[in-house]
């Protein structure tokens, strides 16, 4: 019965019927309109109160999680109830207005009275449904209920495509006031029904003052059976389904009918028959939406007979209709109540949103207004208009229902209709956003209104027909001189020079700026207006408005009316003086009046100009301009600025273009690109040679950045407001920029605390990079500080989601622009790409499109890529540089476009949508211009659809959330997979399998490189050999394998580099996402954790905590879960937590973080001594343990021991780091128990790669320690263990690393000449190999080796492999590093690679690259190598400016090589402020002398400093000590520094030693510009490579550092 009953209701004549009362579907009236019916029966009007609220409730929600889908459950679960009811009890739904039902049963008259009996007992029982209901969503759902009885009328209008219906009556207006004479739970009956009613049955309460009776229940006699009662009443209904029990109507069982489905078709909505003829978009039409509604009413001299006012509905319904179509409205309910015809339009329902809606809406209520005025019968029009998000979608039961919208809006629109009568009304929602101008409205005084808080303000809509209005046309926003004009420096410049072209020739020129709406047209014109002004010319500014383009000459008028000063007048006889004066001498007195209409004056008319056609008037107008401004311009020089310059109207554009060929004159405009083809006037001044004609393009993050903290008045924002909310979302868009800031405002997310310096602020894991993100020093001269005085910064409400926080409704309206006016085609493309992501791939949207083919897919991509709403990439390297910075302004030349005739550019179009197609083919990667288009769309699927959606974009992807083929496709957390089961497919052993065997290097590799060919381990190094033969074949063997790498390279070396960070943006990033959206909260935890080992690996630490706090607030749910699966994730959440904190210089948090995460693993570490020696004791046994079984054949550890032993192994690792570092005698005793833990734990894996990396760690600990033989020994068990290894694919990569870590070692120890040895040869490995991650870490140490060596053709080299590497990869890091390097060299090697002014540049534009913020080092680096070059240049101001940038990195003390080098250049400007402040004899000059001393004491103590770094701090404690008179100290560092650098091998140290040595103790007096003369004669790297400059020569271009003791020496 189930399947037959679906099978009736999917009948296409069935789903209409559910659109549509019973009286209209088995009605039979005639095809002529209007037409008329009557009958009796019985109305009840049910208003169900709480609606409203609700859906405004869900309209203002911060998030998108609960949206127009749960809201149509909430409002259906009521109102289908109550649907149902009258159903079942014969009643007919005539129709739904919003949050209210009113129902007829039609019957004879006769039996009125029994069937008023019925109706209230529906009434009661309707009341009762709700009566013990629980309240959904805090809200309280009543419903009042008025019935009324007698006689109806009903009245059919409309045209050929739309009908409509309506009851009128006297019945119908009582129904009305019975029910607004209800109070909650109330059935109340009118005069006419009690009397009509069996007055026996029921049990009533008089109403004071009233005719009207409200029902207390019904008392039926004891005899009387209801059962029997109701079937007998129903026997007199039509269409009651009294046989069909089964069925609620017997619509529901219509037969198909043509000729009935065509009738019936013309009462529904086209969007609505659109839905049922398409059944994907099935279930669309539900949304909290943006609209405009338009609520007209009409009021009639006479209301006695359908027939007497019928005819006025029907002349009015046409025009309404008519005027609707043209701007994409529609007619959504008529309504017969309050002795009045009220239409509810509405513009901007799904599919028929159009650009301009308010203005549009605006126009056509005036038009309305106007029609419905001069109708014969209508005494009054009254119409309110009002803007904002109301539900659209489909109320009531399965069987009937309507489509209507429900909101507060819709209640203003009718309120403001109702309580101000005989004028067009709006909203001030309406008022701003149609951008008209102010004289076209006035506010109107407020009123009280019923069911309406606070509406705002009221307007008056006056008329739209543009006025010469002198004086108002002005620019329509002003200058702030405390608010500079930011990022549009570009298009400033385009108008200086285009202005200096125009002082200085005799010609004209025009400059257009064409941009989006925005985009800030109208404040880059404003600027120019300001920068414009000038002693011998004159600046003319108007703005434009849409009303402006139907104004014959309107442009002209305003132009020409501030030309000859009448926008100052304040009467029309001071502008006639005016005119006579100006015009006098160049048009006859009888012409004068030419000039009446135009400028509204009274000059008499003429007998020639009364006989003038209105051509000639025009003409003889325009040559008067002319001549008028032929005359000006001699005086002066006129610059017009025009702001919405596409309103021009079309004779102003041809007066213009004659005016720019006749007078020299400078026109700039702005405009927004033509929607159609312009004029031929118009193509033409484009096309003119003196035209500049500029694209804008969107603002720069940076420029986002400032203009944030300059509308916030904060000094700092939070990072992840700026890059996820603010730069991603507003696109580079001013206007979304601000948008996106109210929506913030609006939801109250943002807080404002007082700034702390930020040496005083505690550092925790929750504000770890919070408030990094400061304007640049571009608002440096701008104050940023509240009423107080104090600075503050932004900071966002604990908890907040800025991913999923609801669009702000204008931004959501553009969206919904676009998406309408795309095809359904294109519709449903771009929401399937919504539910995959921002960033999607086409194989994965082909997978998910229902039934299209990969040709229909391309078509449809390539043109979604030409209207910009995708754009698309060949890789993700490509999608990441695009994503750095917004597209630039740019100039366009129409002109030779123009050249080309009409039929070649059609021609070319078809052509360049081929070629569109042929790149999308090509390109991999498609990505949303726009987010908030994304999240527009997204919101449009229903719940289940998202869902099943999301699932299947899941079950794709899934397959390939691993680590690229060329890193052997494992997970980025090793062996995380077996922790855990993840799996959605069932099948996936296979996929399991290959995720576990290594990729990217074919078998061949074992054949190639036998055993055979490579030495064993007795053979390399056999005993008692020299350290100089073993370092000969250590060296040999590296070279043994380059070789055999290289004669076998076509089948051993991968195909493809590295492409982890393309499947982690494209794959494992959406699917975390699609995860969360599926609820499966299991599966995105370990996506979350993937994804921050993955940005951990790629050296992006503050994307690795914003992925971890992600997956965190997951944990805190499932952790109620109690598992060792659990804990093993808690576990690695505190082990990655403690290596972001490690990266950020954070190592007491480090130190926390990483004990918690072994806690959990069950590799307690002790906090104090006693345990401390006991666990040592432990661990050495079981180090001599796993030494002695190494060679065994025991079997290894299970995959899930692995994935423990991994984690441990990595915080053992930075444990004794972290120890070393601190300066606490008993913390070496810690650091060394974490480096004993640390290669037990890797001997436990047995994995040859661990072991090897623990054995080079534990000899480097040693090292650091000074502990010699334990070092060696260790070194040379690391290189003995890849002696064993078969090399095969993970085998060579261990090969290279090993070279790697040697190298860097060597480097740290200071032997530099075999650290350039081990990394020359690594360099070749990781070049053969293909990995840019491991590759540029190796020529970043080679070069400071070759530098330190003074190797400088070799470093040149070097250099420029890393330059083509950071080019190539797009690689940040390694291009801050080339510029670190180029840096130095010309502070320390005498010559020039890259200008000071290139690297300073580089470091502005890049110093809130995430990677460079939040990486421990290398910004202290670059900025205090630029203090160094400014304080030797005694510029101290900006020595100050950078070091000061610098100082707060200080504090991150990360024990890593990068920071040792930034420290020490940091120390060196402080040595170098120093001898300033000594010279100045400043009082605290000693105090800060001895502090600098030991602060280069105390990191020279610290066991994490490595030798290569001791020459330049003992040198720096030279100079200080000097500085301070203390000779003796002076002598001891100095000879120190000298003997290690002769040790070490370090040349450039030596070098500048000898003759610093030199400079202090002898007698020549100290030279002023000794540096700037040196600065001056540095030479380029070129003419050293050329022979002009002797490379010996460079040596001497060293900074010597000035002495001045102090007076009175310590």
């Amino acid at each position: 019965m189930g399947t037959r009953r679906e099978e009736l209701q999917d009948r296409t004549i069935v789903r209409i019927a559910a659109h549509l009362p019973d009286l209209i579907v088995y009605g039979d009236y005639s095809q002529e309109r209007p037409s008329v019916d009557y009958f009796d029966g019985v109305l009840m009007f049910v208003d169900i109160s709480g609606f409203t609220a609700m859906t405004e409730k869900f309209s203002t929600a911060m998030y998108m999680d609960r949206g127009a889908e749960q809201l149509v459950e909430i409002l259906n679960y009521y109102i289908s109830a109550i649907v149902e009811k009258v159903l079942m009890f014969g009643g007919d739904i005539l129709k739904f207005a919003g949050d209210a039902l009113l129902a007829l049963w039609k019957v004879e008259r006769k039996q009125l009275k029994n069937i008023i009996t019925v109706v209230i007992k529906c009434s009661l029982e309707i009341h009762g449904l709700f009566e013990d209901q629980e309240v959904e969503e805090g809200l309280d759902v009543r419903v009042k209920i008025g019935l009324a009885a007698g006689h109806i009328s009903m009245l059919v209008f409309g045209d050929d495509t739309r009908n409509y219906f309506l009851v009128i009556g006297q019945a119908v207006d009582d129904v009305r006031l019975a029910q607004n004479m209800a109070r909650m739970n109330d059935v109340i009956l009118s005069p006419n029904c009690w009397q009509l009613c069996d007055r026996n049955m029921i049990e009533i309460e008089r109403i004071p003052d009233q005719r009207a009776v409200k029902v207390n229940f019904l008392k039926p006699p004891p005899s009387f059976n209801f059962e029997e009662f109701f079937t007998k009443c129903m026997t007199f209904m039509d269409y009651y389904p009294g046989e069909h029990k089964n069925f609620l109507r017997l619509a529901c069982i219509l037969d198909s009918d043509p000729k009935l489905e065509m009738s019936l078709q013309k009462y529904v909505m086209e969007n609505i028959l659109k839905q049922i003829d398409d059944k994907q978009l099935g279930g669309y039409l539900s949304e909290l939406r943006p609209v405009t509604i338009v609520f007209v009413n009409l009021m009639f001299k006479e209301q006695d007979k359908a027939e007497v006012i019928g005819t006025a509905i029907q002349d009015a319904c046409v025009h309404i209709t008519s005027v609707l179509k043209v701007f994409r409205g529609q007619i959504n309910k008529v309504f017969m109540f309050d002795k009045g015809c009220s239409f509810l339009c509405v513009f901007g329902f799904p599919g028929e949103k159009a650009p301009d809606e308010f203005s549009h809406a605006l126009e056509s209520a005036v038009d309305i207004f106007d029609f419905c005025s001069q109708v014969h019968k209508i005494h009054t029009v009254s119409i309110g208009v009002a803007s904002g998000i109301v539900f659209c979608g489909i109320v009531g039961h399965t069987v009937r229902h309507e489509y209507t919208v429900i909101g507060q809006k819709v209640n203003i629109a009718a309120r403001m209709m109702m309580y101000y009568p005989g004028i067009v009304s709006c909203d001030s929602v309406t008022y701003n956003g149609s951008n008209l101008p102010a004289y076209f409205f006035k506010e109107l005084p407020k009123k009280a209104m019923k069911g309406v808080g606070d509406s705002g303000p009221v307007y008056q809509c006056l008329g739209l027909n543009e006025k010469v209005m002198f004086g108002m046309a002005y620019l329509i926003c002003n200058r702030n001189e405390g608010y500079p004009l930011l990022g549009r420096d570009k298009e400033i410049r385009y108008f200086m020079r285009t202005m200096k072209e125009f002082l200085m020739s005799n010609c004209s020129r025009i400059l257009m700026y064409e941009g989006l709406f925005g985009y800030g047209k109208s404040q880059i014109l404003m600027e120019i207006e300001y920068l414009a002004q000038g002693e011998n010319h004159r600046t003319i500014a108007i703005a434009l408005t849409k009303i402006s383009f139907h104004q014959n000459f309107y442009t002209v008028q305003i132009l020409m009316a501030n030309v000859l000063g009448l926008d100052t007048c304040r009467h029309y006889k001071e502008r006639q003086t005016n005119l006579q004066s100006r015009v006098r001498r160049l048009l006859d007195e009888k012409f004068h009046c030419l000039l009446n209409d135009i400028f509204h004056v009274q000059f008499p008319i003429s007998r020639e100009i009364s006989k003038m056609s209105t051509l000639k008037k025009q003409k003889q107008l325009e040559a008067l301009f002319m001549k008028i401004l032929e005359q000006t311009v001699k005086e002066e020089r006129i610059i017009f600025i025009i702001d919405e310059a596409q309103f021009v109207d079309v004779a102003s554009w041809t007066f213009m273009e004659k005016l720019i060929r006749t007078v020299p004159i400078f026109i700039i405009m702005s405009l927004s690109p033509f929607v159609g083809l312009p004029c031929a006037a118009a193509s033409a001044i484009m096309k003119n040679r003196n035209t500049t004609y500029i694209t804008l393009g969107p603002m720069q993050p940076i420029d986002i950045r400032n203009k944030v903290c300059l509308d916030l008045n904060v000094r700092s924002i939070p990072k992840e407001l700026e890059t996820r909310y603010l730069v991603e979302g507003s696109c580079g868009i001013p206007y979304y920029c601000e948008e996106l800031l109210k929506n913030l405002d609006r939801h109250q997310v943002l807080v404002f605390q007082q700034m702390e310096p930020e040496e005083k602020t505690k550092v925790t894991w929750n504000n770890l990079f919070k408030n990094f993100v400061k304007p640049t020093e571009e608002l440096k001269g701008f104050s940023l500080r509240n009423e107080e005085g104090s600075e503050e910064v932004c900071d966002l409400v604990s908890g907040v989601r800025l991913k999923n926080l609801s669009l702000p409704a204008s931004l959501k309206e553009i969206s919904l622009v676009q998406l309408d006016s795309m095809s359904l085609f294109h519709q449903m493309l771009v929401r399937c790409a919504a539910i995959i992501g921002l960033t999607f791939t086409t194989e994965l949207l082909f997978e998910v499109l229902p039934c299209w083919n990969m040709k229909m897919m391309i078509k449809a991509l390539a043109t979604l890529v030409e209207l910009n709403v995708f754009y698309c990439f060949r890789n993700g390297k490509d999608l990441r540089l695009a994503l750095k910075q917004n597209a630039t302004s740019f100039e366009v030349h129409h002109r030779s476009s123009s050249l080309r005739p009409s039929e070649e550019m059609a021609h070319s179009e078809e052509e360049e949508l081929r070629e569109l197609e042929g790149e999308v083919i090509e390109c991999h990667i498609i990505r949303f211009s726009r987010p908030i288009m994304q999240k527009t769309a997204y919101e449009l699927w229903l719940k289940d659809q998202k869902k099943a959606m999301h699932l299947k974009c899941a079950r794709f992807l899934e397959e390939n959330a691993h680590r690229c083929d060329h890193c052997r496709s494992g997970d980025f957390i090793p062996y995380h997979h077996f922790m855990v089961d993840i799996r959605l497919n069932t099948l996936d052993m296979d996929t399991i399998k290959k995720m576990t065997k290594p990729r990217g290097i074919q078998a061949k590799e074992e054949i190639n490189l036998a055993k055979s060919e490579v030495p064993k381990r007795s053979e390399l190094l056999p005993e008692n050999l020299s350290p100089e033969e073993i370092k000969d074949r250590i060296l040999g063997f590296f070279d043994l394998i380059i070789t055999r790498l290289r004669t076998v390279e076509e089948d051993i070396i991968p195909l493809e580099s590295c492409q982890c960070e393309e499947v982690l943006e494209i794959v494992i990033l959406p699917l975390a996402q699609h995860f969360v959206a599926l609820g499966e909260n299991n599966k995105a935890l370990y996506y979350f954790l993937e994804i921050a080992a993955a940005y951990l690996i790629l050296g992006d630490n503050y994307m690795a905590y914003v992925y971890l706090n992600e997956g965190e607030k997951l944990l805190k749910i499932l952790r109620q879960k109690k598992s060792w699966r659990r804990t093993f994730e808690s576990a690695t959440f505190y082990s990655l937590k403690g290596q972001v904190c490690f990266n950020m210089g954070q190592m007491v948090l480090a130190r926390k973080m990483l004990r918690k995460a072994l806690k959990l693993f069950n590799r307690v570490f002790p906090y104090n001594m006693i345990s401390l020696f006991l666990q040592t004791h432990v661990e050495k046994n079981r180090h001599f343990h796993y030494l002695n079984q190494q060679g065994s054949d025991s079997s290894p550890p299970g995959k899930k021991r692995l994935a423990q032993l991994y984690q441990q192994t990595a915080c053992f690792s930075l444990l004794w780091r972290i120890y070393s570092s601190n300066y606490f005698f008993h913390y070496k005793f810690y650091g060394h128990l974490a480096a004993v833990m640390q290669v037990n734990s890797a001997l436990e894996t047995q994995n040859d790669f661990q072991i090897i990396n623990a054995y080079l760690d534990y000899s480097l600990y040693h090292q650091l320690a000074g502990c010699q033989g334990m070092w060696f020994k260790y070194e040379l068990m690391a290189m003995e263990q890849i002696v064993n290894l078969p090399l095969k694919g993970e085998g060579i990569e261990i090969v290279a690393l090993v070279a790697g870590r040697l190298a860097h070692i060597k480097y740290i120890m200071g032997h530099l000449d075999l650290a350039i040895e081990l990394g020359s040869r690594a360099h070749k490995l990781w070049s053969l190999l293909r990995n840019p991650n491991k590759h540029y870490l190796v020529l970043c140490r080679l070069c400071k080796s070759l530098f330190l060596k003074s190797r400088y053709k070799q470093l040149i080299q070097v250099l420029g492999w890393l330059w083509d590497f950071s080019v190539a990869e797009e690689h940040i890091f390694t291009k801050a590093f080339f510029y670190f390097v180029c840096l130095d060299i010309m502070l320390y090697s005498g010559f020039i690679y890259r200008t000071f002014e290139e690297c300073v540049e580089f470091i502005c534009q890049n110093e809130d690259n995430r990677i460079l913020k939040f990486q421990s080092g290398i910004l202290l680096g670059l900025y205090s190598c630029v203090a160094i070059w400014y304080a030797r240049l005694q510029d101290w101001d900006e020595f100050h400016t950078f070091s000061s940038r610098a100082k707060p990195l200080v504090s991150r003390r990360t024990p890593t090589v990068l920071y040792y080098e930034g420290i020490s250049r940091y120390l060196e400007g402080q040595v170098l402020y120093l001898q300033k402040q000594i010279e100045q004899q400043l009082e605290n000059a000693q105090d800060c002398g001895v502090e600098l001393l030991k602060n280069l004491e105390s990191l020279v103590a610290q066991n994490t400093t490595g030798p290569v770094f001791y020459p330049r701090l003992y040198h720096l404690m030279a100079y200080v000590c000097i500085l301070m008179g203390d000779g003796q100290n002076c002598d001891l560092f100095l000879n120190t520094a000298l003997r290690l650098s002769e040790t070490q091998g370090n040349m450039l140290e030596k070098c500048w030693l000898n003759m610093s040595k030199e400079w202090w103790y002898s007698t020549l007096e100290s030279l002023e510009d000794q540096w700037l003369q040196t600065v001056l004669s540095l030479p380029s790297w070129e003419k050293i490579l050329s022979g002009k400059v002797n490379i010996h020569d460079v040596q001497k271009n060293k900074f010597l550092m000035r002495v001045n003791i102090l007076d009175n020496p310590f």
